[in-house]
Parts: C-alpha cells; structure tokens; sequence
C-alpha cells in the first residue's frame, strides 16, 4: 500500500522521473537525487547598493589616434659569415607578430614605445646549399605626439600589425680600412592608442580631475627604467 502512494508523487516521463507539481519539495526523496524535481526555485533579487556619494569615477578620452612605428636592426656580413654582399641571393624576413613585447609610458604630450619583434631571417648565399637561417628580435622605438597627455594618464594600444617588411644591402668601410658592410632590415607596425584620464563626475553632471596636478611642469625631466618588454599592445601604463 506504501509503495503505492509513493509511485501517486511521481510522474512517469519516459525515463525520466520528475515530482508532481503539488507535491512538497522537501519530499522529493528520490526524485531529487536525479536533479529533475520542479521545486519552484527562484532567482534571488538583484539588491539595490547604497552608493556613499553621488559621484562617479569615469574615463576620460584625452585622444586617440593610429599610428605606425618602425622596428629596424642592422647585420654585419661579418657576423653572418658572408664574404660580400655580391653574393647574397636572396632574404626572407617572418616576423613573428604573437611574440612582439613592447612597454609604453607617457610624458608631457609625448607617449612612448620601446620593443622588440621577433623574427626568423633566411639568407640565399651564392655558393651554399642551405640557406642561413636564424631568430632574431628586432629593436623599435617610437615618440608620438599626444598634445594634452599628460604624467599619470593611461595608455592603451591595439595588437601591433606587420603593414611591411624591407630588407637593404648596405656597403660601408670604417675609418681604418674594415669592412663593414650589412644587411639593413627594416619592419613596419601599426597600432591605435588611446589616452585616457579618471576623472570625477558628479550628480549635476560637473567633472574634476582625480589629480588636477598631473599636468604641472615637474622641475626635473623624469627618468623611466622600463623593465623587459611584455605583451603585444593592450597594455596600461600610468
């Protein structure tokens, strides 16, 4: 008879075993172990949160522009094991976008980039079966004009893109007779950045600066020692 009354809390749904929907959640039994009980669950409320003022801290854009910057290194023939330039057949550069690290920081109306791209060169050399092949990184940097930015704001730049890649044989003797002769590679990025500020604005819809002395004119010229380039673009520097 027990049995019997239990199977009446159940609907049969295929396979499946669901509570009857006047039945009381807290006699789910077994039901409940399966996860398919309908027990009226709600979503709790999302609670209205008592602001401490009626001011809010936002972004300011100071600018925003695209600009591009130029990685360029020189190779001595000397170092690459080539007798001349003359026998240099042909070059291939693979830069290697994933791995570009740079930093950036910002002085008055000035951001600056210093980084390094990574790149595979291989060199056709008349007279050899291989061609030389070897990983570099290639140094940039780069000074942009950015009027209004000022110490403490911050900066943020798209993912650097490759637009192009130039290889240049370059002859030269030094002062004392040596050759210098290289091979000149140069390798062309693109990147947005962004400058923006915090700010406060208030309930009347007024803004002041979080730090009205950030643009004053500091009696020394600051001194930045950026630690080993990270990250390709996207970064946040005050």
């Amino acid at each position: 008879m027990s049995s019997k009354k239990r199977f009446n809390n159940v609907v049969m749904a295929g396979k499946q075993v669901r509570c009857h929907k006047k039945q009381n959640k807290h006699d789910c039994y077994d039901c409940s172990k399966r996860g398919t009980c309908d027990c009226n669950f709600k979503k709790p409320q999302l609670k209205e949160t008592k602001l401490d003022s009626d001011c809010f801290l936002v972004n300011s854009v100071v600018g925003t522009k695209t600009v591009q910057k130029v990685a360029e290194r020189t190779f001595l023939l000397t170092d690459l094991g080539i007798p001349v330039l003359g026998d240099i057949l042909s070059v291939d550069v693979t830069p290697n976008v994933d791995g570009i690290t740079q930093n950036a920081s910002i002085i008055k109306d000035k951001v600056v980039n210093i980084g390094l791209v990574p790149a595979t060169i291989s060199i056709s050399v008349l007279g050899v079966a291989l061609p030389i092949t070897f990983t570099t990184s290639i140094p940039f940097q780069a000074h942009t004009d950015f009027p209004g930015a000022c110490p403490q704001d911050m900066v943020m730049e798209t993912p650097l893109e490759v637009e192009g890649v130039f290889t240049q044989q370059v002859p030269g003797v030094d002062i004392v007779g040596v050759d210098i002769s290289g091979l000149l590679v140069k390798v062309i990025l693109r990147t947005t950045i962004t400058v923006t500020r915090q700010v406060i604005k208030d309930a009347h819809g007024h803004f002041c600066d979080v730090n009205p002395h950030r643009c004053e004119k500091q009696a020394t010229p600051p001194t930045f020692n950026f630690p080993a380039p990270n990250g390709n673009g996207g970064g946040i520097t005050p």
